[in-house]
């Protein structure tokens, strides 16, 4: 196991950290504000209008796996229960059976390729559900929508995989947007770029660990079996994310909870084996004679994170149940981190909090990444 003060060293080594990143993760995490400006300006290109010219359908369904899975998510979760348009998200090949005319099919992908992305839209385009396309320039399934005459969102090929997230997203709020189901202003493009640049400044390798955020984070991970709580629905969406990432880009096994509703089996892993020993944790002790990883709580808070669990005799909510794991942490001796909660972010909007949440957190994934060296086993 990599020693806190050895990864130090390699996250504040620049050159080290070229030579251990030569897919340019690290550029294209820190491109994420230009990557939401770019794609904004491909989907106006694109003319939605060809999908939406017929208002609003009768429901939405999305097509996309990982990133474009966690896109649909966020969406989803920005929407609510009082959605008037139902929201499917489905990995393809295959179709809902009730997709119909009244519908609008989103197939969503970095590459544009392979019967997950192509089968869908040419079942889409058979049933004559209005359909939407984002994914390579070059792709099979832009030429599937050209045929269907539906609106393709072509990314340039300079999209990095495991880093296109906001590519995907950013279709999709616009969409939504169109069609009125968001409300204006809710999907602000240039507030979201902004808070993203904010967050690359900040988060920069040139930025030393004690200064970084997300270098002090993936210093935090570095031993630890991370359980993640989230606070309502979209906070539950970015934990999918965070989970995706540390696992895909550090091979970090993850636990997620979303309360309120997982609230009885957070604090139960919380309060379980795993915790730390009565001494609590040390970050400077002696690692050769650790008995292994310790349960670290990684949370992600959301201000306007949902009501009441109705489900539970005893119902609570999204910071109540929040409230109640902190304390069952402290009482078990578990470290806990909080993603990128910064008090005078509160009142900015729900989505640019969370794009400096999930930035934070993309750029901890690959400075975890390139801390362990694991960016290796990612090389195709």
């Amino acid at each position: 196991m990599t020693s806190p003060e050895l990864a130090e060293q390699v996250l504040n080594d620049l050159d080290l950290l070229r030579q251990r990143d030569p897919q340019e993760l690290l550029p294209a995490v820190a491109g994420a504000g230009a990557q939401v400006r770019e794609t904004a300006r491909l989907t106006q290109e694109a003319d939605l209008q060809r999908a939406t010219a017929g208002g609003r359908p009768r429901g939405l369904v999305i097509v996309a796996r990982r990133e474009g899975a966690v896109a649909a998510e966020v969406l989803r979760a920005l929407l609510g229960s009082s959605s008037p348009v139902t929201v499917d998200v489905v990995p393809g090949p295959a179709l809902p059976v009730w997709l119909g005319p009244t519908d609008i099919a989103v197939v969503a992908t970095r590459t544009g390729a392979g019967r997950y992305a192509v089968t869908p839209a040419y079942e889409a385009a058979r049933r004559g559900v209005a359909l939407v396309g984002v994914g390579a320039e070059d792709a099979p399934l832009r030429t599937v929508c050209a045929s269907a005459r539906a609106p393709y969102v072509a990314l340039p090929s300079s999209r990095v995989r495991h880093t296109t997230l906001w590519s995907l997203l950013t279709p999709m709020l616009l969409l939504a947007t169109d069609l009125g189901l968001l409300a204006e202003g809710v999907a602000d493009t240039e507030l979201i770029a902004a808070a993203l640049d904010e967050v690359a400044s900040q988060c920069g390798p040139a930025r030393e660990s004690f200064v970084n955020p997300a270098k002090t984070l993936a210093l935090e991970l570095l031993d630890a079996l991370p359980v993640i709580a989230a606070e309502g629905p979209l906070a539950g969406a970015a934990a999918g994310r965070v989970a995706d990432q540390l696992a895909t880009l550090a091979g970090l096994p993850v636990a997620g909870f979303r309360l309120p509703d997982q609230r009885v089996a957070a604090r139960t892993v919380l309060a379980g084996p795993l915790a730390a020993p009565d001494g609590g944790d040390d970050f400077f002790r002696d690692r050769v004679d650790d008995g292994g990883r310790r349960l670290r709580l990684l949370t992600i808070r959301d201000a306007d994170g949902g009501g009441p669990d109705g489900g539970e005799r005893e119902p609570r909510s999204a910071e109540e149940a929040m409230q109640e794991l902190l304390r069952i942490a402290a009482a078990h001796n578990v470290p806990v981190s909080s993603l990128a909660e910064q008090t005078e972010a509160t009142q900015e909007p729900r989505l640019v909090r969370l794009a400096r949440q999930l930035a934070v957190a993309d750029f901890s994934a690959v400075y975890l990444a390139l801390a362990l060296d694991h960016e290796r086993a990612l090389r195709p």
